[in-house]
């Protein structure tokens, strides 16, 4: 069957520039991934903007970035580094003249270490820190950008970083954790506000993670609800004020009993229990139509899912999954559901925080040793689908 998409319906690709390019100063420099590798040498995109950019605009014509804080802003309140933005505005040219749209991301969850030995999110005078970044980044980059994300995922930054101590600073303490999500909240709030006043055409959101929380036995039903309520409500909670759309993000359905079940940490128990997976999460595709129905229903806000794909090393599980994913949004689009455009996670193979480089997203394969790219299979599919707007599934 052959599913076609609307003209004004846009797909593009996304990374991160903490996890493409080499570390610089930042809070996840040296931390040891679950894979065995140390978070230095990403991906040496910095150095491959021209082979990079082609490969980008090759997959699609818009595309979700980040810059890196800690290399543009050296120090407290300093002017942005004039080599490093001109570095970033030729690379930002080049995809310009390729024809490529920009969702410009400010914050994709890393700080500079001099922002984080200051205390971090969960210093309320910080805000300012992050907001004098954000005004100077909006006033050199904002005529190259069609969209804007404030905070990628806070949900998932704040809980592994204060909740579960799975990324910096490391901690598990709750409390710290909801002072970390209003201080980010309120500092959404104020660049919201300048990015309207500067460019008032450019629609500013958030990317919201969003997870089926399941329970596996009655042990389960309790994690499952406090997770749900935490992860899906509480955390989104102080950014829903003021959003031109509604960005989210999915991967994975979560089943508890009591404990979470990923083929991450428990890869055994998820195949006992005969659950599709790929090599993170249960894999469950439907998941995206019940997350977008829910928060469509709730603030009817334009929806962009800025992130969605799977880790799988093998390509044709990545095939399917598009297919499968581009079955769910087509039923959104046809149930009248104002869903804008669709981001694939991720253009190449990156640093999965954590986790580490052997994890695989990218439509191209990067070798981990030469930092090669290879394009898949999946790269000419998505290719004729986001410049055709059309899929065989």
């Amino acid at each position: 069957m052959l599913l076609s998409f609307p003209n004004d319906f846009f797909f593009g690709t996304s990374t991160a520039a903490y996890q493409i390019e080499t570390a610089f100063e930042h809070d996840w420099l040296g931390v040891k991934s679950k894979d065995g590798y140390t978070f230095h040498q990403t991906c040496d995109h910095e150095k491959r903007f021209k082979e990079d950019a082609e490969i980008i605009a090759y997959c699609a014509p818009h595309y979700r970035m980040s810059l890196m804080w800690s290399k543009l802003q050296r120090s407290p309140f300093a002017e942005l580094h004039r080599e490093t933005v001109e570095e970033y505005q030729s690379f930002i040219a080049d995809l310009k003249q390729r024809g490529v749209k920009i969702m410009m991301v400010l914050h994709h969850f890393t700080n500079p270490l001099w922002f984080s030995q200051k205390g971090n999110w969960e210093k309320k005078e910080n805000i300012a820190l992050w907001v004098d970044f954000c005004k100077k980044a909006v006033d050199e980059f904002g005529e190259h950008v069609t969209y804007w994300n404030t905070f990628n995922e806070p949900n998932v930054y704040v809980s592994n970083g204060w909740v579960l101590g799975q990324f910096p600073p490391f901690k598990n303490n709750i409390l710290a954790a909801v002072k970390a999500i209003g201080n980010m909240g309120e500092a959404h709030n104020i660049v919201y506000d300048y990015i309207k006043s500067k460019f008032p055409q450019q629609p500013v959101g958030i990317s919201h993670n969003t997870v089926i929380f399941s329970a596996e036995n009655i042990l389960g039903w309790l994690p499952a609800k406090v997770s749900d309520w935490w992860f899906m409500e509480r955390l989104l909670k102080p950014f829903t004020a003021k959003l031109d759309f509604f960005g989210m993000s999915y991967y994975a359905k979560i089943s508890h009993d009591p404990l979470p079940i990923t083929y991450i940490d428990t890869p055994e128990k998820i195949k006992a229990l005969g659950k599709r997976h790929d090599d993170m999460w249960e894999y469950y595709p439907q998941g995206l139509k019940e997350c977008i129905e829910r928060y469509w229903n709730r603030y009817r806000l334009p929806v962009i899912v800025t992130e969605n794909g799977i880790c799988a090393a093998d390509d044709s599980n990545r095939v399917n999954a598009m297919k499968d994913y581009m079955r769910i949004i087509h039923e959104c689009l046809q149930q009248g559901i104002a869903i804008r455009g669709y981001y694939w996670w991720s253009t190449f193979d990156n640093f999965e925080w954590n986790l580490g480089p052997t994890y695989r997203f990218g439509l191209y394969e990067t070798n981990l040793e030469t930092k090669d790219r290879t394009k898949r299979p999946s790269a000419d599919i998505y290719h004729r689908l986001a410049y055709e707007k059309q899929i065989e599934v």
